[in-house]
């Protein structure tokens, strides 16, 4: 294994190693105005939600790694502790990434990435509208991380106001995470796409408790087939199916032709029956996995 001691690489390589490591990051579109009302338009990685009452994001328009000058949406802030958080999809992926280009000052982004700015209800600087979620905010603070290049300046903007476009919501009003369609950063020029094709559920941990890996019976925890996740799977459920559940179970055709067809040999039944396990657990089906897995 690599080991690295941070202060010994410069700013640009340390960057490249977080950068690549630290990833999905989501993506805040910033829209911000200065005094004189120049609107400028640009994208940040370093971002996420921090607080859901109140509600506020943080992310941070670090100073530049070459030259440790800082950038227009800092100064903006400063001057008009507003913003929008426009959130990015894969359609405008292009064009936001046109909009981080360091145009000078007073130039609007809006403009040059084809963007259309649409007017914001509570606060001064426009919103995005090609994305399908607009966020109002005002900045309640901003936190300095440093002086030198890549210090982070972190921007606390609390949500006053959210838009939400009516094509990715479901019956209930509520965001499909299918429809969304979302982008993220990862290192160098590579982005994520968050769409059907690699969405996955993960069932959050059990609220009464779950058994944890460490109940799981040793053959089966030490399994040559099962993975960490279908471990992790089978240790959040609260109990294990009873004796008369696992039975009636074995009585299942698909089940009963593999315990026929493996009588006397122990090690190929076990296999077969972690395999078919394996298989529920993918499926999450994990009742089912765990009365093959005690047979």
């Amino acid at each position: 294994m690599l080991t690295l001691n941070t202060s010994d690489l410069s700013p640009v390589d340390l960057q490249n190693y977080l950068q690549y490591a630290i990833a999905p990051r989501p993506i805040c579109f910033a829209s911000t105005i200065d005094k004189n009302g120049n609107v400028n338009l640009s994208p940040f990685s370093f971002f996420n939600m921090f607080s859901t009452k109140p509600p506020v994001c943080v992310f941070s328009p670090s100073r530049r790694v070459r030259d440790s000058t800082t950038k227009h949406t800092l100064e903006n802030i400063h001057e008009v502790p507003e913003v929008v958080i426009n959130i990015v999809t894969y359609d405008m992926v292009q064009q936001m990434s046109l909009a981080s280009v360091e145009y000078p000052k007073g130039i609007n982004e809006f403009i040059k990435a084809g963007f259309t700015p649409i007017a914001s209800e509570t606060i001064r600087p426009p919103r995005v509208a090609e994305s399908p979620v607009q966020f109002e905010c005002v900045v309640n603070d901003v936190i300095s991380l440093g002086t030198g290049p890549g210090a982070g300046n972190l921007v606390l903007a609390e949500i006053k106001l959210m838009h939400i476009n009516k094509s990715i919501l479901d019956a209930d009003n509520r965001i499909d995470q299918q429809k969304l369609d979302l982008v993220a950063r990862l290192g160098g020029d590579w982005y994520a796409r968050v769409n059907r094709d690699n969405l996955f559920k993960v069932t959050k941990p059990n609220r009464h408790i779950g058994i944890g890996v460490d109940a799981i019976p040793y053959a089966i925890r030490n399994s040559k087939i099962l993975t960490g996740n279908n471990l992790g799977q089978l240790g959040n459920v609260t109990a294990i199916p009873t004796d008369e559940e696992i039975d009636d179970y074995a009585q299942v055709p698909e089940i009963k032709e593999i315990l026929d067809a493996t009588i006397g040999d122990s090690q190929t039944r076990e296999t077969q029956l972690h395999l078919k396990a394996k298989q529920l657990l993918d499926e999450d089906r994990v009742d089912e996995a765990w009365k093959i897995l005690l047979l």
